[in-house]
C-alpha cells in the first residue's frame, strides 16, 4: 500500500486558530475604538474607492485610479527589478564559487557591501550619480522624446511615462543591485548544495568546468533555486517601496500624495496595507505551489 507523504495532509483548523484569529480581531477592534474615541477621528471609508478606480468620461470607461496606478508601478519596478536582479545575481553569485581568487574576491566584496549597506543610501547614490550623470550623458531622455507616440505608449505601459523614465531607470537599477546581492547567495548555495560525487563522475568523463555547468550541475541547481528565488521576488515587491523617497510614482509614494491631500490617513494607509497583502499573498501562494511541484519533480 502506498504511503502519503506527510505534508498531503490537509491541516484542520484547531481551538488555537480559533483563539488566536479572535484575539487578532479584538486588537483590530480595539485600535478602531481608540483611533475614534481617543483622536476623535471620522471615518470616511466612502471616499476611497474613487481613489481605486473612477470612470473617464473621455475615454467612456473605468480606468485605474491614483492607488492602483501605483499598484501597477510596483508591480512594473518588482518584475523588471528581479529580471535585471537575478542576471546580476546569476553572475555575481558564478563569481563567488569561481576557481579564480580573483572572481571570489569580486563576488564576496559586492554581497559583503550590498547586504551591509542601508538601502536607502543606495537609492539616494544611484538616483543622483546615475540619473544625473550617467542618464544625461547616454541621452536617455532626448531618446526618449524622439521616439513614435506607439513607441511612447509602450514603454509608458511596460515601464514608466516618458517624463518619469530616467527616474524609474534609476530606481530598478538601484532596487537590481540590492537584491542581486541575495539572489548571488541563492545562486551559490544551489550550486554548492549539489554532491561532490556529481562533480567527480563529470569530471572523469573529461568534461570542462562550464561543461560541467552546463550539463551537469545546473540543470539538478535550478530545481533548488527557482522556490527561494521566487521567495525574493516577494521581498522584491515589499523592498520596491523605499524608491518613494525620489518620486517614483509605485504604491507608497502615492499613499503619501493621497493622504496629504485629503487627510485619509488610516483609510489610505489601510487600504494600501490590503494591496500589499494581496499582491504578496498572491505570490506566496503561487511559490508554495512551484515547491510542491519541484518535490514532484524530484520525487
Amino acid at each position: 500500500m502506498r504511503r502519503q507523504p506527510l505534508n498531503s495532509k490537509k491541516r484542520k483548523i484547531n481551538t488555537l486558530d480559533i483563539a488566536l484569529a479572535s484575539f487578532v480581531l479584538l486588537v483590530t477592534a480595539y485600535i478602531a475604538y481608540r483611533v475614534t474615541v481617543g483622536l476623535h477621528y471620522k471615518w470616511e471609508w466612502g471616499a476611497i474607492p474613487q481613489y481605486l478606480i473612477r470612470y473617464d468620461v473621455d475615454r467612456k470607461g473605468w480606468v485605474p485610479s491614483l492607488l492602483m496606478q501605483g499598484l501597477f508601478t510596483t508591480i512594473r519596478l518588482s518584475i523588471w527589478g528581479t529580471i535585471l536582479a537575478t542576471i546580476i545575481g546569476t553572475l555575481i553569485g558564478f563569481c563567488r564559487i569561481s576557481q579564480k581568487l580573483f572572481n571570489r574576491l569580486i563576488g564576496r566584496t559586492y554581497v559583503e557591501l550590498m547586504r551591509n549597506i542601508p538601502p536607502l543610501i543606495l537609492v539616494f547614490v544611484f538616483y543622483f550619480f546615475f540619473s544625473d550623470q550617467i542618464m544625461t550623458f547616454l541621452g536617455v531622455d532626448q531618446f526618449i522624446d524622439s521616439r513614435s507616440e506607439t513607441t511612447r505608449k509602450l514603454l509608458s505601459f511596460f515601464f514608466a511615462q516618458p517624463s518619469r523614465f530616467s527616474a524609474f531607470l534609476s530606481a530598478l537599477v538601484t532596487l537590481a543591485i540590492f537584491e542581486a546581492a541575495y539572489i548571488a547567495e541563492i545562486v551559490r548555495a544551489g550550486i554548492e548544495s549539489i554532491e561532490k560525487g556529481q562533480w567527480e563522475a563529470s569530471h572523469a568523463l573529461g568534461l570542462s568546468w562550464w561543461q560541467q555547468m552546463r550539463y551537469i550541475i545546473l540543470p539538478q541547481a535550478t530545481q533548488r533555486i527557482l522556490p527561494p528565488l521566487a521567495g525574493q521576488f516577494i521581498s522584491t515587491v515589499k523592498d520596491s517601496a523605499i524608491v518613494s523617497v525620489i518620486s517614483i510614482q509605485e504604491l507608497t509614494f502615492q499613499g503619501m500624495e493621497l493622504m496629504s491631500a485629503t487627510y485619509l490617513t488610516f483609510e489610505v494607509w489601510i487600504t494600501i496595507t490590503g494591496l500589499y497583502l494581496v499582491l504578496t499573498l498572491t505570490l506566496s501562494l503561487a511559490v508554495g505551489r512551484l515547491e510542491v511541484f519541484m518535490r514532484k519533480r524530484q520525487a
